[in-house]
């Protein structure tokens, strides 16, 4: 049963157990409070500064009755906190699921049927399976072109670039990039030339009677880790050296670094980039050259391991949708004079599926 006291700072101690304790501040909690004259009903922002609060502020009485927090502050507010709301806060437990790396070892692919995602069950099971895994594959939709942008925008605005709102991946003379080719392509990031990379991407079939041109996903995430377990020095180099990454064509000239592996703050996996066609590696020490071009070539290799690499294909009125951060794609190549391939695709922003998720789980 979770107990309070004031301690002699005037912080609020919460004891969720006897090993887990929490000194709350009060004006940390005073910013919280949600009655009507502080907090708007509509979009949940502030009516008012919480920089004018005054610092000196104290809490005059509490009481906790049924998991429900009350607070008397001594400016007069009374406000009422929900105890797992609060904690799971001071947690910073998210309702987000967190990543699951994985392999090619499914034994059901995470498919959907486009025709059932109007049910809000459905919906969130996809969305929850797309930030556990990275990336799911939806059948039945329309083979109509444009039908990816229209998918696209369940979620969210489609981010546009200098290929449009959305891009045709076929074949065609003189193409600035190598994916309007009919040309076999490894695993790889999109975009790691953009300043931040496109979050997701979505690949819409409407025709693919060529032979060949089979899909592939990787899971950048899984790598990185076994890296991190079985090849420390390696993993070490890929997540401290930048690499220039950049796009060229007539119109104009894109360049980032980044690391092939990105950490967060924390030495967590953040994100993968990695696209052989389009990255330059900058000057190192000839010993310290070699370790990269070591592990860099340990990486390409896993990323096209079969203990890594997923292969399925893509039929008219499939589409697949991926973590363009964290799941690598690829296609085997195609032979044009055996029939026609069509993929449409657009790129969306994270905070679109995340958001969606939040909403739906907000809801139940």
């Amino acid at each position: 049963m979770t107990r309070a006291e004031i301690d002699k700072n005037d912080c609020l101690v919460i004891y969720e157990d006897q090993f887990s304790n929490y000194h709350l501040h009060p004006l940390w909690l005073r910013e919280r409070v949600t009655d009507p004259e502080f907090l708007d009903s509509n979009n949940y922002q502030r009516l008012y500064e919480p920089s004018l609060i005054t610092q000196n502020i104290t809490i005059k009485n509490f009481s906790i009755e049924k998991e429900i927090l009350k607070i008397k502050f001594s400016d007069g507010v009374e406000g009422s906190f929900l105890l797992n709301v609060l904690i799971n806060e001071l947690k910073q437990k998210d309702i987000i699921p967190d990543k699951k790396p994985w392999k090619n070892e499914f034994e059901n692919l995470p498919i959907y049927d486009f025709k059932s995602l109007n049910e809000a069950k459905v919906f969130l099971d996809l969305l929850s399976d797309f930030q556990e895994l990275g990336f799911v594959i939806v059948k039945n939709t329309s083979a109509e072109e444009g039908t990816v942008v229209k998918f696209a925008e369940m979620f969210g605005p489609v981010r546009t670039t200098n290929f449009g709102k959305h891009f045709d991946v076929v074949s065609k003379p003189q193409a600035n990039d190598l994916a309007y080719t009919s040309l076999g392509i490894k695993a790889h990031t999109d975009n790691p030339y953009r300043k931040p990379m496109p979050g997701i991407q979505i690949l819409h079939c409407i025709s693919n009677e060529a032979k060949g041109g089979d899909s592939s996903l990787v899971d950048g995430y899984a790598v990185a880790e076994y890296l991190k377990i079985n090849e420390p020095e390696m993993f070490e180099i890929l997540t401290t050296t930048d690499v220039l990454f950049k796009f060229v064509d007539k119109d104009i000239i894109l360049e980032n670094y980044g690391k092939l592996i990105e950490l967060d703050h924390n030495g967590k996996y953040l994100q993968s980039r990695f696209s052989g066609r389009l990255d330059y590696v900058p000057y190192l020490e000839p010993s310290q050259l070699e370790k990269f071009y070591s592990a860099r070539k340990k990486l390409f290799h896993l990323y096209e391991s079969e203990e890594f690499e997923l292969n399925f294909r893509l039929d008219s009125g499939m589409l697949m949708m991926f973590d363009n951060i964290r799941v690598l794609h690829g296609r085997t190549e195609y032979d044009v004079n055996t029939g026609f391939r069509h993929l449409q695709g657009c790129y969306i922003d994270h905070d679109s599926t995340e958001g969606k998720l939040r909403r739906l789980k907000s809801n139940l």
